[in-house]
């Protein structure tokens, strides 16, 4: 069975074709500047070289067309024919409090994404797009959707409920969500699977850290807390976000610097987090060089992420009663071993030891990198989103 896994953007689409077989990469790519002058489709069969392919794309549909060419072109495809493909499995960000699990998509399932789209305006709409791209350009094929948010609707109603008024849940939905919830799944399952033992008998915090950072409590391979709420902003400081704050803030710069709650919004997105600290950069190997250099704002950029990061790893042992494992993914996670020291710092107390010189080394692959007497497990596990949307579109299909 060979699945094709979409993430579609306002403007670009990416994919894999998985072998589920042996669950390998065949070819994997990215259509950009859909739409726009200057389209371009970037495609790398596994084991080959990158190939560039400069063509017009006016919409989502020619860059299906162009993705299917490539994997069935006689020189760098990797498919005879477009038969071969079993299924499509779709990255859809947010799908409220309509789905806790991927599904078949139908006609129902499009219009409840366009029914959570208030709740993801630039996200949904573009995986909508390309869902029904799909389905315009390889008609009978089964199309899957994976969300984002699914993972967390596990929690419990006192942990993803806001303390406002009641019909403000009841009427507009206005609750913690979560999101990053497909990558949280995914690296548990496998951290699970490292470990010798079932998910379900595990307490695991994964952490996934990058431009975009979110903390996870997953307990008996459920998800029971998670750091982002509404909307990705809230949670930890991150690259351009500014997490959790005090809500009156946005009231008080709003009038201070005579700006609509729009423009503040923007500044707690684009303008925030480490990179609006540090003035520098919300790239982390930045700051780490400007903090080498004697830049004491990268390095209380840096300081207060970890700060962020550290107080709900502390809530979510506390919630959950204590902790087997900890896990480290994306960018930052999977490959800056001084942000994993820092962030285990100082936690023996915990059963939380460190194995520093194993940790040095590891970047980019799976590692465990606590001491062998370490009581709690700390373990890097690159994420694999793709493979996760994969499987769950073969388990929906079987």
């Amino acid at each position: 069975m060979k699945i094709l896994v979409i993430n579609a953007g306002s403007s670009s689409l990416k994919y894999q074709l998985i072998d589920m077989e042996n669950e390998s990469v065949m070819a994997k790519g990215l259509c950009e500047r859909i739409g726009i002058e200057g389209s371009k489709l970037n495609h790398t069969p596994n084991g080959g070289e990158k190939v560039v392919i400069e063509k017009n794309m006016k919409d989502h549909s020619d860059a299906i067309a162009m993705v299917l060419e490539a994997l069935t072109d006689k020189e760098y495809g990797v498919i005879g024919d477009m038969s071969e493909i079993s299924a499509v499995g779709h990255r859809v960000v947010h799908g409220g409090e309509l789905f806790s699990g991927s599904v078949v998509i139908d006609d129902k399932v499009k219009e409840a994404i366009k029914e959570c789209t208030p709740l993801a305006p630039l996200h949904n709409p573009a995986n909508l797009i390309g869902i029904e791209a799909c389905e315009k350009t390889m008609p009978g094929v089964p199309q899957v959707g994976v969300f984002d948010t699914a993972f967390h609707q596990t929690m419990p109603k006192e942990a993803y409920m806001y303390g406002l008024p009641y019909d403000l849940y009841t009427d507009y939905k206005v609750r913690r969500y979560g999101f990053h919830g497909t990558s949280h799944k995914y690296v548990s399952v496998r951290t699970a699977e490292i470990l010798g033992k079932a998910p379900e008998d595990l307490k695991i915090i994964t952490c996934h850290l990058g431009n975009g950072s979110s903390i996870t409590a997953v307990e008996n391979g459920k998800s029971v807390g998670t750091s982002m709420g509404f909307t990705p902003l809230a949670g930890t400081v991150m690259g351009t976000r500014c997490g959790s704050i005090d809500p009156a803030i946005v009231k008080f710069i709003a009038e201070a610097k005579n700006v609509s709650v729009a423009e503040v919004d923007t500044l707690m997105n684009k303008e925030s987090g480490v990179y609006g600290i540090s003035g520098v950069s919300s790239d982390f190997r930045d700051l780490d060089a400007a903090a080498a250099e004697g830049n004491e704002r990268a390095k209380l950029a840096l300081d207060m992420f970890v700060y962020s990061v550290r107080k709900y790893i502390g809530q979510y042992i506390v919630q959950m009663g204590g902790v087997d494992v900890i896990v480290f993914t994306a960018g930052v996670g999977e490959n800056d071993a001084k942000m994993r020291e820092a962030i285990t710092r100082n936690l023996e107390f915990l059963g939380i030891e460190l194995d520093k010189e194993k940790n040095a080394s590891v970047r980019g692959r799976e590692e465990i990198v606590s001491t062998e007497g370490s009581r709690v497990k700390v373990v890097v596990v690159p994420t694999n989103e793709e493979l996760m949307i994969a499987r769950d579109t073969k388990e929906l299909l079987k």
